[in-house]
């Protein structure tokens, strides 16, 4: 990933992504260097949404499925390699969608829509979070279902949950919480593969 680096002469994809199945929604707009891999937007995404990558995830482009090659994986789809397609050679076209599923267990799904494609802004830095809506659930909180009933435990004092909940996330989480200047210093802080 080449984030240390100005954009000079590359467009700048913005995106919008959205992880769908949750109201009211969580999203991200992002402005991305077109020659990023989608091995470079899967770290995007997991440092601009705060997910810690602990599971496996693809992105869902058409019929085809792009991640991290796994043998034990084969006999059951073909999975091509994330670092072999950037985001110039994926789509030219403002509009184009395509998904980005993280922990198959959790089934987190998230939309991307290239809202634009735009000219760099010299001296800027990218990839670079310019707005977003809420916190992104915890980690391992059982997918959009499950995250819906840890809000009601963790807000509800008398559920059976409430106290286990709060134990485990830490005594406090705000669902409506969305940090841009952490964000850009997670983005910041990717380090090159």
């Amino acid at each position: 990933m080449k984030k240390t680096e100005e954009a000079v002469d590359v467009p700048i994809y913005q995106l919008k992504i959205t992880l769908e199945h949750i109201k009211p929604p969580i999203w991200r707009r992002l402005l991305v260097r077109s020659d990023a891999t989608l091995g470079d937007l899967h770290r995007i995404i997991q440092a601009a949404f705060g997910w810690m990558d602990y599971h496996l995830h693809q992105f869902v482009i058409g019929e085809f499925y792009y991640g991290e090659p796994q043998p034990d994986y084969d006999d059951y789809m073909e999975m091509r390699d994330e670092q072999e397609l950037t985001l110039r050679h994926l789509t030219a076209e403002e509009g184009f969608r395509f998904r980005y599923e993280y922990d198959f267990g959790d089934d987190w799904q998230h939309l991307i829509l290239v809202e634009k494609i735009l000219d760099p802004q010299p001296g800027q830095v990218y990839p670079l979070c310019v707005k977003g809506h809420r916190a992104c659930p915890p980690e391992d909180v059982g997918g959009p279902w499950g995250y819906e009933n840890f809000l009601e435990a963790i807000t509800d004092p008398k559920h059976e949950e409430h106290e286990e909940y709060l134990e485990w996330i830490g005594d406090e989480f705000d669902p409506d919480e969305f940090d841009l200047e952490e964000i850009n210093e997670a983005l910041h802080n990717l380090r090159p593969r």
